[in-house]
C-alpha cells in the first residue's frame, strides 16, 4: 500500500506499507543520502523483514531524490530526523501499528534511528544502524574538502552516482545543524538488541568508527564486516549476506 502524507512543514512524504503475513511485529526502514526506498539494498533489507512476518513501513525523507517533496540544497539531519518522528506518528493511528518496533537505516540515516531510539528506548525491540554516522567529529576526519571555501560558496557541488551530467548541491547550512549530533553523548540509552554491519571498503563509516560506537553500546550488540563492499552494496552476493545477516538477527530478536 503506498501512500502520501504530511509532515509537520506540510510537505509531502512517500509511504509504502507491506506485509504478507502480518505477525503484529512492526519495522520502520530509512533508505540513504540522497537515494531512496525502492534501492536494491533497501529492497533486500525490507525482503527480510516480510520473510519473518513483519509489516514493514518504509518512506523517502523529503529533500532526497524519489517521490516525496524535495530540494536538497536543503537537506540536514534535522530535516531527516523529523521526517521519521512525523511517520511514526502518523503511524501510530494506523490497524498496523505495534510497539515495540525495529528500526533500520543506513548512513546517515542510520544516524537518525539512532537519535530516535536514544529518545524513545522503550518503544525500540531492535536497532539496525548499517555503515552509520556516529559523529560531526568522527566524519570531518575522512572528509578531504575545503571547509572555508564551501562555507565561502554557501554549498558543495558534487557529480550524482546516478548520472555523470546531474550536479547535487548542498548547503553549508548541512554542516551547522549536523555539529549539533553526536550518538555517542547518549549511547547509554540504545539498551535495546543492536545490529550493526559495516563494508570493509566502506571509506564513509569505516570499520573503525563502527568499532567505537560498538565498544560503547550497553547491552545485545553484533558488529558484522562485510568483505569486498563499499559503503554502497549492489553485487548479488554483497545483497544475500546482509540478508542473511539480518534475517538471523530478526529471529533471535524475536526469540530472546
Amino acid at each position: 500500500m503506498k501512500l502520501f502524507i504530511n509532515n509537520r512543514k506540510l510537505e509531502k512524504i512517500s509511504v509504502l506499507v507491506e506485509w504478507e503475513s502480518y505477525n503484529w511485529w512492526l519495522v520502520f526502514v530509512m533508505h540513504w543520502n540522497s537515494w531512496n526506498k525502492d534501492e536494491k539494498h533497501i529492497r533486500k533489507i525490507i525482503k527480510s523483514f516480510l520473510n519473518n512476518n513483519i509489516c514493514v513501513v518504509s518512506f523517502d525523507t523529503t529533500n532526497t531524490f524519489w517521490e516525496s517533496d524535495w530540494n536538497y540544497e536543503n537537506a540536514t539531519v534535522t530535516n531527516y530526523y523529523e521526517d521519521l518522528e512525523d511517520v511514526i506518528k502518523w503511524a501510530e493511528n494506523q490497524s498496523f501499528y505495534q510497539e515495540p518496533f525495529f528500526l533500520v537505516g543506513h548512513s546517515l540515516w542510520s544516524m537518525c534511528i539512532s537519535l530516535y531510539a536514544e529518545k524513545f528506548s522503550n518503544k525500540v525491540k531492535g536497532l539496525a544502524p548499517i555503515s552509520t554516522v556516529i559523529s560531526w567529529k568522527l566524519s570531518i576526519e575522512l572528509w578531504n574538502r575545503d571547509m572555508e571555501e564551501w562555507k565561502k560558496n554557501w554549498y558543495i557541488i558534487e557529480k550524482s552516482e546516478k548520472s555523470p551530467t546531474w550536479f547535487k548541491k548542498l548547503k553549508y547550512s548541512h554542516i551547522i545543524d549536523r555539529l549539533k549530533y553526536d550518538l555517542l553523548e547518549n549511547v547509554d540509552k540504545l539498551n535495546m538488541p543492536v545490529l550493526m554491519i559495516v563494508w570493509d571498503k566502506d571509506s564513509s563509516t569505516p570499520v573503525i568508527h563502527q568499532q567505537i560506537l560498538y565498544d560503547k553500546l550497553p547491552w545485545k550488540k553484533e558488529l558484522h564486516i562485510i568483505k569486498w563492499a563499499p559503503h554502497v552494496f549492489k553485487e548479488e552476493v554483497h545483497l544475500e549476506e546482509i540478508y542473511n545477516i539480518i534475517n538471523l538477527w530478526i529471529k533471535n530478536t524475536l526469540n530472546n
